[in-house]
């Protein structure tokens, strides 16, 4: 069943990234971008190193949790026991990540961004998802990623899911110091009102 399910999730999540890089086409153009190498004129200069570096820890979760070949020594012992029951309801949790994550992808609107930008007019997002958590995107993703790894049972899985948690982590963190910047004490009712990446329930 494990390796069924897993075959099932590898679809999804591919479909998944499919949506994702498809709607990032339809974005606005952001009025400051990520920190990185910039000129007299403000404009972005050179790719910013991690940002590179957060796609190749994204490449290395999912190589984790469904490559065989990245599973030797220790990354093959499990975690959690070969049970039917937990690999459904890891199976039930990511579809849970992937709902979470769209509904607040299509909340947020022309606002979403891969990079740690503020767009032109840029609004803070305080209701549907982001009234329970400030980075809903970010916890349906870590809720997929802990389902599959769970599905998976073995220690790859829990590795996916500890190094895309730290890649999150660091990214939200960018994106809070800009958000406080720009909006003031408005973000700071916002933080006391919703929470960090799990829900603040009221």
């Amino acid at each position: 069943m494990k390796t069924e399910l897993l075959r099932i999730l590898l679809w999804l999540w591919s479909a998944f990234g499919v949506y994702w890089i498809g709607t990032a086409f339809l974005q606005r153009r952001p009025k400051s971008a990520e920190a990185s190498a910039t000129d007299s004129s403000g404009k972005s200069g050179e790719f910013p190193f991690y940002r590179l570096l957060r796609i190749t820890i994204l490449a290395l979760t999912f190589a984790l949790l469904f490559s065989d070949g990245r599973a030797v020594g220790i990354l093959r012992n499990r975690f959690l026991p070969d049970s039917v029951i937990l690999a459904a309801l890891g199976f039930c949790a990511c579809l849970l990540g992937f709902g979470i994550a769209i509904w607040a992808r299509v909340h947020l609107g022309r606002y979403w961004s891969d990079k740690v930008v503020l767009r032109e007019d840029h609004q803070l997002i305080r209701s549907g998802p982001y009234s329970y958590m400030r980075h809903p995107i970010y916890s349906g993703v870590l809720l997929g990623v802990a389902g599959t790894a769970i599905v998976l049972g073995e220690l790859r899985g829990f590795l996916a899911f500890v190094l895309l948690t730290a890649n999150y982590w660091i990214k939200a963190r960018k994106e809070e110091k800009i958000l406080g910047h720009q909006f003031g004490e408005e973000f700071k009712l916002h933080q006391a009102r919703a929470g960090f990446l799990l829900p603040r329930l009221h």
